[in-house]
């Protein structure tokens, strides 16, 4: 059973990704997709609306005679990181302590 990933969380993972260095469009979907169950047309609209607020900037680099896209966090995209890492932990923890097993009685 497959879960459904909402849009902030997935924003939350491609900021993350993003955190650790710039990236083009296809090494930045490949990353995300090694972890989760998405299509990599599903990223681009992501990435999209992420640079339309604020939260990614984009740059042109030459490589091989074509340009490559690269997508960098902006500072406001690493305050918006640091939000959905706190909203997700909040989120996690709820579901652990819902899901969890019953602790034997002793």
């Amino acid at each position: 059973m497959a879960f459904a990933i909402s849009p902030q969380l997935l924003d939350g993972c491609v900021l993350a990704v993003l955190s650790h260095g710039d990236a083009y469009g296809y090494i930045l979907t490949q990353q995300v997709k090694a972890r989760l169950d998405i299509s990599e047309s599903t990223l681009y609209p992501v990435l999209r609306r992420l640079q339309r607020d604020g939260l990614l900037t984009v740059y042109d680099r030459p490589y091989q005679g074509r340009n490559r896209r690269y997508y960098a966090i902006t500072p406001v995209g690493h305050i918006q990181l640091e939000q959905r890492r706190k909203e997700w932990r909040h989120f996690r923890d709820g579901v652990e302590e819902i899901l969890k097993e019953d602790e034997p009685n002793g």
